[in-house]
């Protein structure tokens, strides 16, 4: 049971560092503290699919001889997505410090409590 576990421990770290950043999103006021758990979620998420595309004794998806079975290949397609995925949580990271800025020097504040506040 133990040794089933433990082979798949890169599974439950995914797993840590999902509940981590869903617990940052959900449970802090800090508009800061919220999108630094957004972003260990999205990495979270990013880790686990490049490592669902790893297969071990697998070989470059280029044609070469010897190999005789498509499934000896690696697909490149999760490593391919999750560059895009990097790309788009860099700049979903940039346009909210940019809200988050602008928040600050509306309300003086990050605190989600206070804004809902002086917003009423």
């Amino acid at each position: 049971m133990i040794d089933s576990l433990m082979s798949k421990y890169n599974y439950w770290m995914y797993i840590v560092l999902m509940m981590i950043g869903f617990y940052a999103m959900i449970g802090k006021k800090n508009l800061v503290k919220k999108l630094i758990g957004m972003n260990i979620f999205q990495t979270a998420i990013i880790l686990y699919y490049i490592s669902i595309g790893v297969k071990k004794g697998g070989t470059l998806p280029v044609l070469m001889e010897g190999v005789p079975h498509a499934a000896a290949y690696v697909n490149p397609l999760p490593h391919v997505l999750m560059l895009t995925a990097i790309v788009v949580s860099v700049s979903t990271t940039g346009v909210a410090l940019a809200v988050l800025l602008l928040i600050y020097r509306r309300y003086k504040t990050l605190e989600e409590d206070e804004i809902l506040k002086l917003m009423r």
